[in-house]
């Protein structure tokens, strides 16, 4: 596997994790995760991956959207935690710090 397909997996699998942990400061409107994510070295994404994701977080009831009036251009819809999106943010963070360590370990062993 060629490095930029290792990393790619990785962001892949903290995706996730990376857009609640984002949505923890509050909420926000799909192109603003993105551009937020843009500020990051390894988590440049685009909208075709970010609002498929936020979708299956709605079904999934771990956030709520609601449309609000842009400042510039057409509405806009917004997204936010709900209370059992913020708990398993909390869990996937716990779980990803734990597995982060044990790499780490085994890296630098």
């Amino acid at each position: 596997m060629n490095d930029s397909k290792s990393l790619s997996q990785m962001r892949k699998g903290a995706l996730e994790l990376v857009v609640l942990t984002v949505l923890t400061r509050g909420e926000a409107y799909g192109g603003a995760l993105v551009d937020t994510l843009a500020h990051t070295t390894h988590f440049t994404i685009t909208q075709g991956t970010v609002y498929p994701l936020l979708t299956r977080l709605r079904h999934a009831g771990l956030v709520n959207c609601r449309w609000a009036e842009s400042p510039s251009g057409p509405p806009r819809k917004y997204y936010s935690l709900t209370a059992s999106g913020i708990k398993h943010q909390q869990q996937l963070a716990e779980q990803f710090l734990a597995f982060a360590e044990e790499v780490t370990g085994l890296i630098t062993g």
